[in-house]
């Protein structure tokens, strides 16, 4: 029989505007709110994700708000991922435990993501813990909790509470206190429901949120082999923070040559806005830059993306463009492009996006499209700031021009874009694309 593992469960609701963080809309607005809800949960994944990864404890998400399929997209598809059960707030943490302990685990911890100070090493003690109390607790200041552990369902807990209130922790104590059952306490944290809590939020990620050295590296790949070890081998030069290669489902040797060359590789399912979501939700640097299998980055491009995203009023930033491989037409391509990019601010994918970690989680990340997710990111960007193309270019792969032809294939990226203003569906718009010469 397989080793029943202890399982860390994490309660988060899909981020729909007017429906997350109520209580700080009348101080951000629906959609700040939704915003900051966004960056909560993507932190609280993050404290949890290190620690399950360095104890050997399973993660589990239960969501609550929309399907399992927006949700990984959104956060990625390598988490166990669940829907929380009908009813109130202890109906359902009382459905999650039960269902855990069915499954075997022996000690089970839930959290939330309203606590943005927890840490790996509290997560640690709570486990601890459950080693010789039957029940912990992770009191906050408010009055509730923002963690609770069991090593077995006691339903008194989750009957009779008034959820919300600044009662919630004493109730809970009075119960185990009635049934002759002492809990372990950590120490105390401050929830952030309030606008009064928002000071607090900023000085946690100030620092954070301005430095941008710890630049983390996101590759999409699918049956990459052939191109990925030389833009490893480009990146690693200026050694980033990290290397994330996402894979959507190789049949050849990316993954292992991948690892070999020091990356760390995760998997998603096949489509590259997915596979980029799901390496930024993993992403522990500050600065997130988005590279295809294919490109090659320019010398001192840390430098680069550091100066451009220091400029006032920068909300991304791309290279410039040029083609690898020669062929008629390709100064044309690289100054039509270049001139695009910049005059208009929206460069494409195979320039690199980079920006900032808080700035991509605010935003949601990339929308669930099957193409043209650069462009469209780049239209939200746009409404915060610059989209800034540094001089340096990146050096991109010319297989499309040289497969198509030139006119061919800027023709057909300027009916993508006209199809994408149009409302033409996207999926449409990816089988357009993405047929053969032959089927054209």
């Amino acid at each position: 029989m397989a080793e029943q593992r202890r399982r860390l469960i994490l309660f988060a609701r899909f981020p729909v505007a007017g429906k997350v963080k109520t209580r700080l809309i009348p101080a951000l607005g629906a959609e700040g709110a939704a915003a900051l809800h966004r960056r909560l949960v993507l932190r609280s994944l993050r404290t949890a994700h290190a620690l399950c990864e360095s104890q050997g404890i399973e993660l589990e998400i239960r969501f609550a708000g929309d399907d399992a399929n927006e949700m990984q997209h959104w956060l990625g598809d390598g988490w166990l991922c669940r829907p929380q059960c009908e009813g109130d707030l202890g109906q359902r943490m009382a459905g999650a435990f039960a269902e855990n302990f069915r499954e075997g685990s022996p000690a089970t911890v839930i959290i939330g993501s309203d606590c943005p100070s927890l840490t790996p090493e509290i997560l640690a003690a709570a486990f601890e813990s459950l080693n010789t109390n039957p029940v912990v607790f992770g009191p906050a200041t408010d009055g509730g909790y923002y963690l609770i552990g069991l090593t077995r369902l006691v339903p008194e807990l989750f009957q009779g509470i008034a959820w919300g209130t600044e009662t919630v922790l004493a109730q809970s104590l009075e119960i185990l206190a009635r049934n002759d059952r002492k809990p372990a306490l950590l120490q105390s944290l401050d929830d952030l429901d309030r606008p009064e809590d928002l000071a607090g939020w900023k000085r946690l990620t100030e620092s954070d949120d301005n430095d941008l050295s710890r630049i983390s590296v996101i590759i999409p790949a699918l049956n990459e082999a052939a191109h990925i070890a030389a833009t490893l081998e480009c990146v690693r030069k200026s050694s980033p923070h990290e290397i994330i290669v996402v894979d959507g489902g190789s049949a050849d040797e990316t993954c292992a040559i991948a690892l070999n060359r020091g990356a760390k590789v995760i998997h998603s399912k096949p489509a590259r806005a997915r596979q980029m979501n799901a390496g930024a939700a993993q992403a522990t640097g500050n600065v997130l830059l988005f590279l295809h299998a294919d490109t090659l980055l320019p010398d001192n491009w840390t430098r680069v993306v550091t100066d451009t995203l220091k400029a006032p009023g920068v909300a991304a930033g791309s290279f410039g463009f040029r083609v690898a491989e020669r062929f008629p037409g390709r100064w044309l391509v690289e100054w039509t492009t270049n001139l695009r990019s910049r005059w208009f601010q929206n460069p494409y994918g195979d320039q690199t996006q980079f920006l900032r970690r808080a700035v991509f989680e605010e935003l949601g990340g990339f929308a669930d499209l099957p193409i043209m997710e650069d462009y469209e990111l780049n239209q939200r960007l746009r409404k915060l700031g610059r989209v800034v193309t540094a001089e340096a270019a990146a050096i991109t792969s010319g297989r499309r021009w040289k497969r198509l032809g030139v006119v061919r294939t800027t023709l057909t990226n300027k009916m993508m874009i006209a199809g994408f203003h149009l409302g033409v569906c996207p999926h449409k718009l990816a089988r357009f694309y993405r047929r053969s010469p032959a089927r054209s």
